[in-house]
């Protein structure tokens, strides 16, 4: 394979003149700081999406892929439902759940919850939250005595004051009317379980009871607020809400975790952009580098660009010594922030050196997660900038009259 006369030029203006020995170093320079900003670039970027992964895997892991519910605020017929849901294509399970806002008193605090009333033997087939109990177990829901139990999230618990065992008061603030208005439904449970699903909202305002009890508790009778489900790929799981919703008809609504959580996910998305953007001014500012080191060779080279001009080279020609010599820069500063970053990545998913407070984050390190598609636009976008950068000296140099630097030789 032959290369064209441009490249081994390009590659010799590397090796500069004694007396102009700051050229070397001014290259190495522009190398080493595209490099460092490819590797922060990388970095910042796969840590920003381990903490998207890790959010997304603490949210579906305390609620179900997509929630069908109905317009007219419970569903009676919910084993019918059920059926028709679990022939959807991709659905891989379901359950019947009740929600409802109460408040959870205990001594003289009191904390406002959502509570969840479930099937403890068919609610694992949709959710991961019983699979994260940090004391009791899931047969305590199951237990029929006077005083039913309740699983709640520890930031809970210990708003409350309150510990395993202890009884707490559940108040509806929907209740029956009286001569004096409505008067709230009260009804103590005991604290039969505690879990941590990793994030605070999670863990300080939702708590679990049994199925049979929510029914009776928000006089239900038979029927369920809602059917959570479980798809085979979250990712599709709005297209099968959307088959479910097509199924059902109405009034029949079915909303899928990405919809649930839609303003969050889009501001993590956003801040993601941004950060790419702000990072990528630190490798527009080492291409600076990169215009004053060509322009530099330029000035130096100014009588070989003369000789070559003088034995027939084109401007284009000079031009693309120029701009191969800047791409050979930038992809070598690439190259190496791409392996910067991978190695820092790598080290940060291994050792977990860096600590964050867990009582703050719920993360004791940097969730790491390395992104192939981040890995093929940061360093696209490293090397267009490098190249753009290439333009302005390249032009100067196709521009140099042979005649001059010439005269005096």
């Amino acid at each position: 394979m032959k290369f064209p006369y441009q490249f081994f030029i390009a590659l010799r203006y590397f090796k500069s003149k004694k007396k102009h020995g700051g050229i070397s170093i001014n290259t190495f320079i522009s190398i080493a700081g595209v490099a460092l900003g490819v590797t922060t670039l990388l970095t910042v970027l796969s840590v920003m999406s381990g903490f998207h992964e890790d959010l997304q895997g603490k949210i579906l892991g305390a609620n179900a892929h997509i929630i069908v519910q109905t317009y007219e605020g419970k569903i009676k017929d919910y084993q019918e439902v059920r059926e028709k849901i679990n022939s959807t294509d991709g659905v891989t399970g379901s359950s019947p759940v009740v929600y409802g806002q109460v408040m959870l008193r205990y001594g003289s605090r009191a904390s406002g919850v959502v509570v969840r009333g479930i099937d403890p033997d068919i609610e694992q087939d949709t959710t991961d939250i019983l699979n994260r109990l940090k004391m009791g177990s899931v047969g305590s829901l199951k237990a029929r005595e006077d005083i039913p139990g309740i699983i709640v999230g520890r930031e809970l618990l210990r708003n409350l004051g309150a510990f395993m065992g202890d009884e707490i008061d559940v108040i509806s603030p929907v209740g029956e009317p009286g001569p004096l208005g409505m008067i709230p439904k009260m009804k103590k449970f005991k604290v039969t379980g505690l879990f941590e699903a990793g994030m605070y909202e999670y863990d300080s305002s939702l708590a679990f009871i049994n199925l049979g009890a929510a029914q009776n508790f928000f006089g239900l009778g038979d029927a369920v607020t809602a059917v959570e489900v479980k798809v085979g790929d979250p990712y599709r799981s709005a297209e099968i809400s959307a088959k479910i919703e097509k199924t059902l008809s109405l009034p029949y609504v079915a909303r899928d975790w990405m919809q649930l959580n839609r303003n969050l996910f889009s501001a993590l998305k956003l801040e993601k952009i941004v950060m790419f953007i702000i990072l990528t001014l630190i490798i527009l500012v080492a291409s600076f580098n990169i215009v004053s080191n060509l322009i530099m060779i330029v000035i130096e080279k100014s009588r070989e660009i003369a000789i070559l001009k003088a034995m027939g080279a084109t401007r284009r020609g000079v031009m693309s010594i120029f701009i191969i010599h800047g791409l050979i820069i930038g992809t070598s500063g690439t190259a190496a922030g791409v392996l910067g970053g991978y190695t820092l990545c790598e080290l940060l998913k291994t050792y977990k050196f860096i600590n964050l407070p867990a009582d703050v984050y719920y993360l004791s390190y940097l969730p790491v997660r390395i992104s192939p598609f981040d890995f093929i636009i940061v360093p696209a976008a490293a090397i267009f900038i490098s190249f753009i950068a290439t333009i302005y000296p390249s032009w100067q140099a196709a521009k140099v009259d042979p005649v001059e630097p010439l005269r005096y030789e």
